[in-house]
Parts: structure tokens; C-alpha cells; sequence
């Protein structure tokens, strides 16, 4: 049987399968099923694509206002106290060619307090000379609030959530209670300072927002009694060399030090966002599979429908390997639809879901992201190629799998038997 404009025969009729159940009313079932299974696939591989690149945005923007707070790398001493010697380690680390900007700091806990309102705090002592070459939140700040952090005047800097929850504002007193106080005869008394709040900030990360307050390092060592910094943060031209930049530090630095860069530091979160990410990949792609074995029903009973065609081709001259060709490219065909347009569904959902999110939060009068939970507000999303063609791949051999069994039972049709009640 020659082949026309290029195709050969098994292509065509499957291809007339495919779209023969839509004008008879005997494959009107069958043609449903069909249908079923394409739509299957692709809301599935639509799902797959919008969920994880959710995922993807959502770690993105978290990872993002977390650098924009904290140090792609610091360095500290491992008790906890001040650096034995911090200008030769401040020395030693910019020696490094991968380090664009270095900072020393004070880290410690303390308690902020407005009245009758008292929030617990991560107090960081900094340089406001050198802190704007390691954060961005610094750096956006360096000509407003952190002009204002001068050594002695005992001013304060918070996050615009704990300022919020403080009921502060510029200019307004708060006190400062640090844990390790001084030795009374009425026992131990944690030492309090009036502090001048002389500004807020807005990272666009809850954890911080909430939490985290600023003021000038020398004054930072007297309400601590410290002599010195207590660590050194550090800005690498590439964060994702983190790893690999500390390890190299850890062999050229002088001293007993310790390092930590920001992937060791939310070690747990990026874990659990990685181990959700491939548990939805898992579960979403179960969804795809029961869409594409979809079609072992649907072939299975176009078989069985079109037995006499079957024995026709077979008494014209059709070998058992044309027949099951063309119920695979039946099937097929059924597979690359429904993944072309769950592809085509997906990137547009996960394209626009900045645009979808806040119209089905303004529709149902519901917020999907609280920041008090989620750390962020707004709804990410980052889809990647490294996704989305695994993706596709999958969904186009389980279609391809599916349509093995059908073909080969069409294949083994008996002619004589199919033709006997015709």
C-alpha cells in the first residue's frame, strides 16, 4: 500500500481514528474516552508545570530577601566572643579574590520593649561605614537610616514588623534589655538602655521583619560589654560558590574560626522545600500516568470497534506490524495533543500567576499567602526548562507505553474470525 504527501498508510488511518469517532454515533463513546484521556494529560502535565515552578519562585523570592538580611558567608570565633584579632582576619578574607565586601558585626539576643509590649529580638551590632557592601538592605539604607546610627547617641533600627507589633514609629523610645546582666547583691540584674528608634526596614522576608534590630557596633559592645566584634560577614561576586569559597577560607585563615555560609545556615529550610518539590513532582506525575493509561481503555475498544477494518487490511495485505502501528499512532497522537496543550496551559498559568492569584484572592475575599506563615506575600513563580522538558518527556512515554498492549491485540485479530458475523 503506498504512502501519499509523504506519509505512509499506518499514519494516516491512525490519524482518521483519532478524529473518526466525532461524526458517527456509534464512537460517540469511544471518542468521549479519547477526549477524557487527552484533557487527563494535559491538566496534569499542567499541574506538574504550575506546581513546580511555584516551588521554583517561591524559593527564588525567599532565597532572595534572605540574602538581601543576611551574609553569603561569616566568620566567628567558636565560643561565641570577640575575634581574637579582627583586623588581620578582615585582612585575610578580602585577600580572597572571590570576596566583594566585608563587614565586621556583633550578634546576640536581646529583648526590645515599649511600655507594656516586650518582643524578643536578633540584635546586630554593625559598621554603617561597611555594612552597605554586604547586605542590600544596608545598602539601600545607606544614605537614610544608617547615617543616623552614630556611635553614642544609642539609636536603633528595626524591622518594619517589630516595629509594627512594637507600636513605634521614628523618633520613639524603646528599651533594650540584653540577657547577660550584671551581679547584684539581689541577684543578676539584665542590664536596660534607652534606645532612640531611628528608622525602620522592609527585607519583604516575616522572619527578619519580625525579629531582627540594628544599631551602631561600638555601642553595640557597650550594652553587650564586648571588646570587639564578634564576627565578620562577607559578600561573595557569586553566591552560589558559597560552599567552595569556605572551604578555602577554612585554609587560609589564621586562628581557631568557624565559617558558615548562608546555604549551611537554612540547611533545614532548603531541605524541605527540596524534599517537597520532589514529593509534588512524584504525586503529580502519578496524575499524569492514570491520564495516560487512559488510553488502554480507549484502544482496547477501538479495537475491538473496528475488527472488521482490521480484517480487511489484513485480507488487502497489511502485515500484524502496519496493523499495531496504526493503533500506536492512534494513541499517540492522543499523548502529544494532551502534553502540547497541558504545556501550553501550564506556562501560561505559571507565567501569569501574579496576575491570577490576587484576582482569586479579591474574589473569594481570602488571602492564599499569609506572610506569617509562608514568609512571603505574594504569590512566586520561576518556571525552568529543567522541569518543564522532564515533564513533557515523561508524559510522552507513558502515552507511548500505554498505546503497546491495544496495538499488539490489534495485531493478533484473526481475520476470518472478524469477518465471520459481518
Amino acid at each position: 500500500m503506498p504512502s501519499s504527501a509523504g506519509l505512509p498508510y499506518e499514519a494516516r488511518l491512525g490519524w482518521r481514528y483519532t478524529r473518526a469517532g466525532r461524526a458517527t454515533r456509534r464512537n460517540g463513546f469511544i471518542s468521549f474516552i479519547s477526549a477524557s484521556s487527552m484533557l487527563g494529560i494535559a491538566l496534569g502535565v499542567a499541574a506538574l508545570i504550575v506546581v513546580l515552578s511555584v516551588m521554583n519562585g517561591f524559593r527564588k523570592d525567599v532565597t532572595g530577601r534572605m540574602l538581601s538580611v543576611i551574609a553569603h558567608v561569616e566568620v566567628f570565633s567558636p565560643d561565641g566572643g570577640p575575634l581574637p584579632d579582627p583586623q588581620r582576619t578582615l585582612s585575610e578574607v578580602r585577600a580572597n579574590p572571590e570576596v566583594v565586601g566585608a563587614a565586621p558585626f556583633i550578634g546576640a539576643q536581646g529583648l526590645v520593649a515599649r511600655g507594656e509590649t516586650m518582643q524578643g529580638a536578633i540584635v546586630r551590632g554593625i559598621d554603617p561605614a561597611l555594612e552597605p557592601n554586604v547586605t542590600d538592605v544596608a545598602a539601600q539604607l545607606k544614605d537614610t537610616a544608617l547615617a543616623k546610627l552614630v556611635p553614642g547617641q544609642f539609636g536603633i533600627l528595626l524591622g518594619s514588623d517589630l516595629a509594627r507589633k512594637l507600636g513605634v514609629a521614628e523618633g520613639d523610645q524603646v528599651t533594650l534589655i540584653a540577657p547577660s546582666g550584671q551581679v547584684t547583691p539581689a541577684g543578676v540584674v539584665p542590664r536596660l538602655k534607652q534606645m532612640t528608634v531611628v528608622g525602620t526596614f522592609s527585607s519583604g522576608h516575616y522572619e527578619y521583619d519580625s525579629a531582627l534590630a540594628m544599631l551602631h557596633i561600638q555601642d553595640a559592645e557597650r550594652i553587650f560589654r564586648l571588646d570587639g566584634p564578634t564576627g565578620i560577614r562577607l559578600k561573595l561576586r557569586d553566591l552560589n560558590k558559597a560552599r567552595e569559597v569556605t572551604d578555602q577560607l577554612a585554609q587560609t585563615l589564621s586562628g581557631q574560626l568557624m565559617l558558615l555560609d548562608w546555604t549551611r545556615q537554612n540547611r533545614t529550610w532548603f531541605a524541605a522545600v527540596q524534599l517537597e518539590k520532589r514529593m509534588m513532582f512524584i504525586i503529580l506525575t502519578l496524575i499524569v500516568a492514570v491520564a495516560a493509561f487512559n488510553l488502554v481503555s480507549t484502544l482496547v475498544m477501538t479495537v475491538q470497534d473496528k475488527r472488521a477494518d482490521i480484517a480487511i487490511l489484513r485480507t488487502l495485505g497489511a502485515s500484524p506490524a502496519s496493523i499495531m502501528k496504526i493503533f500506536m499512532v492512534q494513541g499517540a497522537l492522543v499523548g502529544v495533543i494532551g502534553t502540547l496543550g497541558g504545556l501550553a496551559l501550564g506556562l501560561l498559568i505559571a507565567c501569569n500567576i501574579d496576575v491570577i492569584v490576587p484576582f482569586l484572592e479579591r474574589l473569594f475575599h481570602a488571602s492564599f499567602l499569609p506572610k506569617e506563615v509562608y514568609l512571603i506575600n505574594k504569590m512566586p513563580s520561576d518556571p525552568q526548562a529543567g522541569d518543564i522538558v522532564p515533564i513533557a518527556v515523561i508524559s510522552l512515554v507513558l502515552s507511548f507505553v500505554a498505546t503497546l498492549y491495544p496495538s499488539w491485540r490489534a495485531s493478533r485479530v484473526n481475520p476470518a474470525e472478524a469477518l465471520r458475523y459481518e
